[in-house]
């Protein structure tokens, strides 16, 4: 999902009775019965439940998210019907998606799903551009929401669909999401007896399915309309096999991702780590907050969606662990005034999600004299000791059933080098300082540098970078060059940390040549997977990038668009090498 895209929010025209209708296309989102409709038109249509049965995971897609109203029957069904054990995934496109204020009203008229809709309610889909992330732990279910346009979004899914509820809006006011290109990704993202369901008899529709192979029933129509089509794919279903289980190897906040990424998938998972937490995931306090990027390029997609995930998931299942809420990115410079007001007018995070302040409301917020700052609204410090504690429980260390582990994991930070490539990680030294006697006067705040408050009391600060170096042994001479940087920023704080003694930890980051980190598959080794090269973003990007890596492992849908999941690859080194010989 690359480049800038079109989409844009959902104008709203209301009937008397309260349904919403589409201003751009003339169309309704659903007839008076919502809820009656969709289950005759798109559970019945698949086939639902019986189409699942005996299945461990069962994905369905669908095109036209609009009010989530198909996504909640679904929910309802699946909760009431589902296989013992079993995973269900959801991926939704929606180009034009609704306003929170409006999909609100539109569900209001349908109490009985409104506790299933909460967690999309809490936080509407569609507020930032890309892909974006839901689950409901309890039934086992993950939804994927994509807003962009359906052939964009469908050729960033990594699919394949067992059932697809095609719900756009008519082909004659919406001819954009009926054309080949789409029908085309919609077969090619489907696995064998996969399912269709839609509103649409038209013949176009009808000819382009039964053109690339999809076998079509005409059924009795819902409320006005007459007819609606059932497709079906021929082959037989593929029965995923029980999962395997995994080991990972590393307990740090890499590790403690993928523990939870794989219990959220069904698959037993066991981490092994002789040194817990030995390199930054062992410091008192972290900073989750996204790298920035005023070209809004792969990179920059890749950290704003990282960082949106790992919010939601610190906020939802570690509350514990949060710290402090917000941050200041502090300027350095005039033309930092430019930079922040392109990155607070991005689409590629959440309304109101950075905004750039003057130096008067930075000082404000930090609590000191202060330069021109961005705002990180939903940055947070965290406590890493708590994030994995949450996150490991009931992944130890005890040997697997059967003697075997056909997935292994490696999240070792550097000594993951030793299952690549060389020169594909290199150590990165960091020295942090810290003291229990000082009190953050204000905002955390981040320049370069930094500096944090501590859950019991005091500040973090630092930190250090030397490339190359393997030496954990702190120094004094670090805590100086720590305060130094301080200072340049907050002299008085710096003042006051100075005057009381000072504990600090060293420990090694994992970076790649190309700044990005390595999440996906060992080249050479199809049952060995790898999360590692976080830099100092590992608790920002940790989180997504696990349930990336545990995806791949185990054949579920992942979170990625292709060309981020591409842009992590292990294995994107060797492909850049081949080219530029074949070029040569």
């Amino acid at each position: 999902m690359s480049g800038q895209s079109s989409n844009a929010v959902a104008e709203l025209a209301w009937s008397e009775d309260g349904r919403p209708r589409s201003t751009l296309f003339d169309d309704i989102y659903y007839a008076s019965d919502g809820l009656a409709e969709s289950r005759t038109v798109f559970l019945r249509g698949c086939g639902l439940p019986r189409a699942w049965a005996g299945r461990r995971r069962f994905t369905v897609a669908e095109l036209g998210f609009g009010t989530g109203l198909n996504i909640l029957a679904l929910l309802q069904l699946w909760r009431d019907a589902r296989p013992l054990d079993a995973r269900l995934h959801l991926f939704s496109v929606e180009a034009h998606p609704l306003r929170p204020a409006d999909a609100a009203r539109a569900l209001a008229a349908f109490p009985e799903v409104l506790e299933l809709a909460a967690p999309l309610l809490t936080r509407w889909p569609g507020q930032a551009r890309g892909f974006e992330r839901y689950e409901w732990p309890r039934l086992g279910v993950i939804l994927d929401v994509a807003t962009a346009e359906a052939g964009e979004a469908l050729a960033a899914w990594s699919g394949p669909a067992d059932a697809w509820f095609l719900d756009g809006f008519a082909p004659s006011r919406n001819p954009q999401m009926w054309r080949p290109e789409v029908l085309d990704l919609v077969t090619a993202r489907s696995n064998p007896d996969a399912r269709l369901a839609t509103f649409t008899v038209a013949g176009a529709v009808r000819r382009g399915l039964e053109a690339r192979g999809w076998s079509l029933t005409r059924a009795l129509g819902h409320g006005g309309k007459r007819e609606r089509l059932e497709g079906r794919l021929p082959g037989a279903a593929q029965i995923p096999a029980p999962p395997q289980e995994a080991t990972v190897l590393g307990s740090g906040i890499a590790g403690a991702a993928l523990a939870r990424a794989f219990a959220r998938l069904g698959a037993p998972c066991r981490v092994v780590d002789p040194a817990p937490a030995g390199g930054a995931s062992g410091n008192p306090a972290a900073l989750v907050s996204p790298r920035l990027d005023v070209g809004g390029g792969p990179a920059a997609r890749l950290y704003a969606q990282a960082f949106a995930r790992a919010v939601d998931l610190y906020t939802a299942e570690t509350a514990e662990a949060v710290i402090a809420q917000g941050a200041l990115r502090l300027g350095s410079s005039a033309k930092d005034e430019a930079r922040h007001a392109v990155l607070a007018g991005a689409d590629l995070f959440r309304p109101g999600a950075l905004a750039s302040l003057s130096p008067a409301e930075a000082h404000a917020r930090l609590g000191a004299p202060a330069p021109l700052a961005l705002f990180l609204r939903d940055a947070l410090t965290i406590s890493p000791a708590a994030v994995r504690e949450v996150w490991l429980r009931g992944a130890d260390g005890r040997a697997a059933r059967d003697g075997t582990h056909e997935i292994i994991c490696i999240a070792a930070g550097v000594e993951t080098r030793a299952w690549l490539e060389p020169g594909l990680l290199q150590p990165v030294r960091g020295q942090a300082s810290w003291t229990d006697r000082v009190q953050l006067p204000g905002l955390p705040a981040t320049w370069g540098g930094y500096v944090l408050p501590l859950a019991d009391g005091g500040v973090l600060f630092g930190a250090t970078h030397a490339r190359g170096s393997e030496d954990i042994a702190t120094t004094p001479a670090d805590d100086l060059l720590n305060l130094a940087t301080l200072a340049g920023r907050l002299p008085e704080l710096a003042d006051a940390v100075r005057a009381g003694p000072l504990a600090a930890r060293a420990s090694l980051r994992a970076a790649t040549p190309d700044r990005l980190p390595l999440a996906g598959a060992v080249p050479g080794r199809p049952d060995h997977f790898v999360l590692s090269g976080l830099g100092g973003r590992g608790f920002t990007t940790a989180p997504l990038l696990a349930e990336h890596v545990a995806a791949l492992a185990v054949g579920a849908p992942s979170p990625l668009p292709r060309d981020l999941a591409e842009a992590v690859d292990p294995a994107r080194f060797v492909a850049r090498a081949a080219r530029r010989q074949a070029r040569a």
